[in-house]
């Protein structure tokens, strides 16, 4: 969690979220501009999807669900959310079978708590619910939309 506020503190920025608008993490910008962490690793996580990932991202790219923009394996500080609605500043974790070991649970619960001191809220769906219950899924995500 210090490497997200050290970080905003290092580029001088208002807020604690990197900008969707800017480049790529490459060290160009302008001040108040947070560099964007592991860009190589979101990109191979890209190529690497689940099938519960790809048939998410199937449902939410290009604005299909009701015109909101979703961004894919998205840095934020330290982590890279699996898809991420920055008007919302929500973020959808597809978890396989390891989220449900303790030592894993823990880990998620920590980066929960911290995603959600910069404003972040975080929605989890295990793969098998993505896989045979999508309209249930979307539905989830669409009464996170009215909540905000």
């Amino acid at each position: 969690m210090d490497s997200i506020f050290r970080e905003c503190r290092l580029y001088k920025c208002t807020h604690y979220l990197p900008s969707t608008l800017r480049g790529e993490g490459k060290g160009e910008g302008t001040e108040g501009y947070i560099k964007r962490k592991n860009i190589d690793k979101c990109r191979k996580l890209r190529r690497g999807q689940t099938e519960a990932e790809k048939k998410l991202w199937s449902i939410l790219r290009n604005r299909q669900l009701t015109g909101v923009k979703f961004r894919r394996q998205f840095p934020i500080g330290d982590y890279i959310l699996d898809f991420y609605a920055p008007e919302y500043q929500l973020g959808i974790e597809a978890d396989g079978g390891q989220h449900y070991e303790n030592d894993v649970k823990e880990k998620d619960d920590i980066r929960r708590k911290e995603l959600s001191m910069v404003g972040v809220e975080i929605i989890r769906f295990n793969d098998n619910e993505i896989l045979r219950n999508i309209e249930g899924v979307c539905e989830s995500i669409l009464q996170k939309f009215k909540k905000n």
